[in-house]
């Protein structure tokens, strides 16, 4: 291995340099402060658990993006945390002891296996806010206003939401009955809106009952209310979980329209990520010139059964560095007071006073005449701040 070589960082990993890591640490700081106005409080769980206690009742997803290893203290499995959702819901049910409702907000890095798309790194800055012990909507939509002012705070204008609910695909595939190995296909089919191979395992079996065959329907409509008229034409009234899901569907979108009137909304009934740990409504936001989702949640009640606490719950994540990159967000130019390197008592008071106001002050040898610059300089007597050319 030649030299150099051994300085590379592993495929998916990176580091922020000036200025990229003062944008996304000026981003980070604000959506902390803006979760605490809205009532969020923050929690740092630790990079590593044990894994039993890390993929408890997060389904196989989340399994295989996690980095196992050995603790040499106990022998037991630990895994590196891919998700801090789950770590939220731990600490819901088991540290808190809190019956009423209860705002969690983190953000940290996690670390997965292999990127989650080809636009991402596998060291995201995963900012997240949860909400744990309310069942009804208003909590879902609390969820999807932050996620949009989480956004808008990031200077997005144009953003798209799309809605989808696990009930729907649930209600239809419960009242199918079909096979496991049949289930497994059609899932699969179902997740990359595949219509000819639902078709093909759905089309024209007569063993197939008629609630199986409307699931191709689910990859076949999409998009802006229009969809969710359809769809209820199409698969309502085949069960009771099927119409309150859509039924859900329909009272959160005109909630979120009435706050944003400017906001884009849409239906994708086959977004069924995170299907595993999920019950109920699910979101994701698009942005332009962004093939993927840059914030996603939804859902998730039965997560804190395993814990010992059941405890309605849902929330949205999204990776900072992602949203930063994507933003071109940009810091404030060159604010630095450059003073000479000199040991003078005036001077050290001169400097410590703009520290303490908040103001960069940078002490070389040298300072550069560069126009716009300031520079602390000695007048009658007194350090004062000059703007170089002045």
């Amino acid at each position: 291995m030649a030299v150099y070589e051994r300085w590379l960082l592993p495929d998916g990993v990176d580091e922020l340099l000036p200025p990229q890591a003062v944008a996304v640490e000026t981003l980070r700081r604000k959506l902390l402060d803006q979760a605490r106005t809205w009532g969020y409080d923050l929690v740092a769980p630790p990079l590593i658990e044990f894994l039993d206690s890390l993929l408890t009742g997060t389904g196989n997803d989340l399994a295989l993006q996690t980095f196992k290893v050995t603790d040499q203290l106990s022998g037991r499995l630990m895994g590196v945390r891919a998700d801090i959702t789950p770590q939220a819901a731990r600490i819901d049910a088991r540290r808190l002891h809190n019956d009423s409702v209860a705002r969690l907000c983190y953000a940290d890095t996690v670390l997965h296996a292999r990127p989650a798309h080809m636009m991402t790194g596998r060291c995201p800055l995963q900012f997240g806010c949860e909400l744990f012990g309310e069942s009804s909507l208003i909590a879902d939509v609390e969820a999807i206003s932050l996620m949009i002012e989480s956004l808008l705070a990031s200077d997005q204008q144009a953003i798209h939401v799309d809605l989808a609910h696990v009930g729907i695909y649930r209600g239809l595939i419960g009242e199918a009955s079909l096979s496991v190995d049949m289930e497994s296909k059609v899932f699969d089919a179902l997740r990359r809106k595949s219509v000819p191979e639902l078709d093909e395992l759905l089309g024209d079996d007569a063993l197939v009952p008629e609630s199986a065959r409307m699931l191709r329907y689910m990859a076949s409509i999409a998009g802006g209310p229009e969809a969710l008229m359809a769809l209820r034409v199409k698969v309502g009234g085949v069960s009771a979980e099927v119409d309150a899901a859509i039924d859900d569907l329909e009272s959160v979108a005109q909630k979120i329209k009435q706050r944003y009137p400017s906001l884009e909304i849409g239906f994708d009934f086959c977004e069924l990520r995170g299907y595993n740990y999920h019950t109920g409504l699910v979101f994701a936001a698009y942005v332009p010139g962004y093939g993927h989702s840059v914030a996603q949640g939804g859902r998730y009640d039965s997560i804190g059964q395993d814990f010992g606490l059941a405890r309605p719950a849902t929330g949205f994540s999204l990776d900072i560095k992602v949203l930063a990159a994507i933003s071109e967000l940009s810091v404030d130019g060159d604010r630095t007071v450059y003073a000479p390197l000199l040991d003078d008592a005036g001077l050290w008071r001169a400097i410590s006073g703009l520290r303490s106001a908040g103001e960069r002050v940078v002490q070389c040898a040298e300072v550069v005449s560069v126009a716009g610059h300031r520079q602390l300089v000695l007048e009658n007597g007194q350090w004062v701040v000059r703007a170089i050319g002045e």
